[in-house]
């Protein structure tokens, strides 16, 4: 038995709420596959989230990390492939700070791959009724740059660690304040997250299925 560490931002960009810590306190101590999840949260503030990433890491030896963040607009829960080694800011973090065109590790590579089993991922969650989706963007505000750190921190421990990053939509209480916005329940969210853990545990190597997009 292992632990799983799991975590979710705080509310960022003028909400009152954020799905992804929302759920994954859901998740908190829970056994799955023998394995214990561990929820934290991260700050929404640029190099601060990662130096709490890393004390989290060090407390728990977590054999998998899965950060989770919020996508509004998004209609599904999406497995974010690539982290790309750039800051890009559309709005301030919640320090105030607005990175543009900085690097989040300096001399750092372009990007790296998520690490998890991503494509086994998302069959899992429709398999079980839950939407889901390949992303080919993490964007480049907070969550971008702590994916890239993840990265880079396990990348530097020989990727003994697996990781990545998950988006997941606004709860419908969010999207009511953003017309045509889509929306998932929390209760949905909590069980594909549930079930994608289930898969990253069970597929230490990916399927091969089509996860492209042609725009």
């Amino acid at each position: 038995m292992g632990n799983i560490l799991i975590t979710g931002f705080d509310p960022f960009g003028g909400e009152q709420t954020n799905p992804s810590i929302e759920a994954v306190k859901k998740l908190n101590e829970q056994v799955i596959k023998h394995h214990t999840v561990v929820a934290r949260q991260l700050p929404t503030v640029f190099n601060e989230s990662i130096n709490t990433l890393k004390e989290y890491m060090d407390e728990l030896k977590p054999f998998l990390v899965i950060c989770v963040g919020q996508a509004g607009g998004r209609p599904d829960i999406t497995f974010e492939r690539i982290a790309i080694n750039v800051n890009d800011a559309r709005i301030p973090d919640n320090n105030g700070q607005q990175p543009i065109d900085t690097p989040i590790i300096q001399d750092g590579p372009v990007g790296y791959w998520s690490t998890l089993p991503i494509k086994s991922m998302v069959k899992n969650l429709r398999e079980n009724g839950v939407p889901a989706t390949i992303s080919h963007t993490a964007s480049t505000f907070v969550c971008n740059h702590i994916f890239y750190a993840l990265l880079h921190i396990l990348h530097g421990k020989g990727n003994a660690i697996r990781g990545g990053f998950i988006h997941i939509p606004f709860l419908p209480e969010q999207a009511a304040k953003h017309p045509g916005q889509p929306s998932m329940s929390l209760d949905t969210i909590v069980r594909g997250l549930e079930l994608a853990i289930e898969a990253a545990v069970n597929h230490e190597n990916d399927i091969v299925v089509v996860g492209g997009q042609t725009h």
